[in-house]
């Protein structure tokens, strides 16, 4: 078995145990592994750091500090992990924070195990599952121009992501990419799935071409530092970060 054949590495958090254990019994199998269950946001911050998962699942609703302000504290910080919200119940601001503070994705607790099963192995693959109410409501924001942020493109990038997109332009595989960064392929792999949703954009080739045009305009080769000007673009994801604002 490969590196990049284990099984995805799934942490639920939410403080009911309930739905932790059906959680768990729904994902369990031989390409989804539940490698903790967690009951507070608190707890998460201390603990996820250090596992590292490939996907959360985290309920937005969460007492103390919220499932919401949870994404927003570590998603910047966690690249290579997605967070989707699990929750019987939530308004739409609450699911708009999540998704601009970089959520991959929105799913209602009353999923069956199969259709949770296939909404998660969509996250692993660049998938932004959600309830077709809240798509449809996310697309009507979207058409109203309610925006309230300045664009977004390569400037939303962290920097590993901008590394990682001057290796994946430089022609170099996912492999390549993670023996040069000293990680795991899945990682890699991550974090190129990462980046092709933020740039929006279909294909390596397509972002390497964000690349280079960014590397043009600065005239040095390579992407200009975060606090640059100049780079606007938009991904679906900044999309519903910006349709998120009042």
């Amino acid at each position: 078995m490969t590196t990049t054949d284990l099984p995805l590495r799934i942490v639920i958090v939410d403080d009911h145990a309930l739905v932790r254990d059906a959680v768990r019994r729904a994902l369990d199998g031989p390409d989804l592994q539940v490698v903790a269950e967690l009951d507070s946001a608190e707890e998460a911050l201390a603990t996820l750091p250090e596992l590292a998962p490939d996907i959360v699942l985290v309920d937005v609703h969460l007492p103390g500090v919220s499932g919401v302000d949870l994404v927003r504290e570590l998603g910047p910080r966690l690249t290579a992990t997605s967070f989707v919200m699990l929750t019987a119940s939530g308004g739409d601001d609450d699911v708009l924070r999540a998704l601009r503070y970089g959520a991959a994705g929105y799913l209602t607790k009353d999923l069956g195990p199969e259709a949770l099963r296939r909404a998660v192995r969509g996250v692993a693959t660049g998938d932004l599952p959600m309830p077709r109410r809240m798509a449809a409501t996310l697309i009507r924001r979207l058409l109203r121009g309610q925006t309230g942020e300045p664009a977004m493109g390569l400037d939303a990038l962290s920097d590993r992501e901008r590394e990682v997109l001057g290796l994946v332009a430089s022609g170099l595989t996912n492999r390549q990419i993670a023996a040069r960064l000293v990680v795991s392929p899945r990682t890699a792999e991550a974090h190129v799935r990462r980046i092709l949703r933020k740039l929006d954009v279909r294909n390596r080739a397509e972002a390497a071409r964000h690349f280079d045009a960014a590397a043009s305009r600065s005239g040095s080769g390579r992407l200009p530092s975060d606090d640059s000007a100049g780079m606007v673009g938009a991904t679906s994801r900044q999309r519903f970060r910006k349709a998120s604002s009042p």
